[in-house]
């Protein structure tokens, strides 16, 4: 056995292990002071990070990301085989997931805002009156206890139901996913093809990575409900994924020879050309030539920003953010950037190229197997926030690819 196949096999242990800490945290109890909350999460929920940190430096990411908890759920099926409460978990995670839709920003306590201390008051939203209905899916993310999430967040973002909705399909869409299900793609037709905040939360507009996910859960959930007696709406479905893919033909550009990840008003240029691109084709289950060139695309980016990725060992890829010029943390690499490069190399055929990113993401992990958000991309020491669900997430799907899961 190669030094890469044994540090594969600890590694899947390890991730596994500090993934399933972000999922159902009930025994953690996040406080707030500055906003006046007390969270004690439901079972269900999925949260980004488990770590109790408030931007001190650590982000805070004690939420319930839509996007996030969909990526970590759809992990999670590939340790049924070894894992017996995987079922019960999802099953959570659905229940969880509806009773998010009864949520009512209208309703909330009169005194929610006047909790917040003066100093913090700023950071809240100017209202949760329009957060109701079809508009509560597109809230970004909402508290692990199932409440609102009442600070100014970048809002509306539109592909999480639509990744939720390709993650309960290859669970197994059955009584409460069934109708769980039926939502989400009830929002994805009406929203899908929508403005909204990109993957980052950084700009407004049309998304590659939203449009892919978008197009693919219509396309996959049709035959789910034909098969159901619900033509009508599977047609509806079927439309409106094929309006979705002829806008995004337009996201090719011939001259940059990459997909662009993003139509946006006024945008950042340098955020063009994106990691997010090749997190669609990952998390939509397509590969192709555009993304392919839009792999070689970042991997010559990064090649030359990141001072880690001078004078690379033959047997190592590059490791990659997210875009040009990110200031986030230490602007650096992402481990699911690197790792879904990974697992896009594996899905299309190149193992030897996957491995090689594979043995970059091994040489900047540390001997405990714990993976933060980033690495630095000067000393790759880890950055932003600890023991990022989606981190362990990216590491599961890219290693089950390498197996052909």
């Amino acid at each position: 056995m190669s030094g890469l196949e044994r540090w594969i096999s600890r590694q899947w242990d390890h991730a596994a292990e500090m993934m399933l800490k972000s999922i159902s945290p009930v025994a953690i109890v996040k406080e707030r002071p500055h906003f006046g909350q007390v969270i004690v999460p439901k079972p269900g929920s999925v949260v980004a990070s488990p770590v109790l940190a408030a931007y001190d430096p650590e982000p805070d990411y004690f939420f319930h990301w839509y996007r996030d908890s969909a990526a970590v759920i759809d992990a999670l099926r590939l340790l049924r085989p070894e894992l017996s409460k995987a079922d019960s978990l999802f099953q959570d995670h659905v229940r969880f997931s509806l009773d998010l839709e009864t949520l009512d920003g209208r309703v909330l306590p009169d005194d929610w805002r006047a909790a917040a201390q003066p100093d913090f008051a700023r950071f809240l939203r100017k209202s949760t009156d329009d957060a109701h209905g079809m508009a509560i899916p597109a809230e970004t993310r909402v508290n692990p206890d199932g409440t609102l999430d009442i600070t100014d967040w970048p809002r509306p973002q539109h592909d999480g139901p639509a990744l939720r909705a390709l993650t309960v399909l290859r669970w197994g869409a059955e009584g409460e996913a069934a109708d769980l299900l039926r939502r989400d793609l009830a929002f994805v037709l009406h929203r899908g093809g929508r403005p909204c905040f990109d993957i980052w939360e950084e700009e407004f507009g049309l998304h590659a990575y939203t449009m892919r996910v978008s197009a693919v859960a219509l396309s996959a959930g049709a035959p789910w409900l034909a098969e159901r007696g619900e033509s009508e709406m599977a047609q509806r479905c079927r439309a409106e994924a094929a309006g979705l893919e002829k806008t995004l033909d337009a996201f090719w550009t011939e001259e940059g020879g990459y997909i662009r990840s993003r139509h946006v008003e006024g945008g950042a240029p340098g955020k063009l050309l994106d990691c997010a691109v090749i997190l669609a084709a990952n998390h939509a289950g397509v590969t192709g030539p555009r993304y392919e060139a839009t792999l070689r695309r970042l991997e010559e980016l990064f090649l030359a920003a990141y001072p880690i990725n001078r004078n690379l060992p033959a047997a190592r890829a590059p490791a990659l953010g997210r875009y040009a010029g990110d200031k986030y943390y230490s602007g650096g690499a992402y481990y699911f950037s690197t790792l879904g490069a990974a697992e896009y190399c594996y899905r299309s055929g190149d193992a030897a190229r996957g491995d090689a990113y594979l043995e970059t993401v091994r040489a900047f992990t540390p001997q405990s197997g714990d993976m933060s958000e980033q690495f630095d991309q000067r000393t790759g020491e880890q950055a932003s926030a600890r023991h990022l669900a989606w981190s362990y997430a990216a590491f599961l799907t890219a290693v089950a690819a390498r197996r052909g899961q």
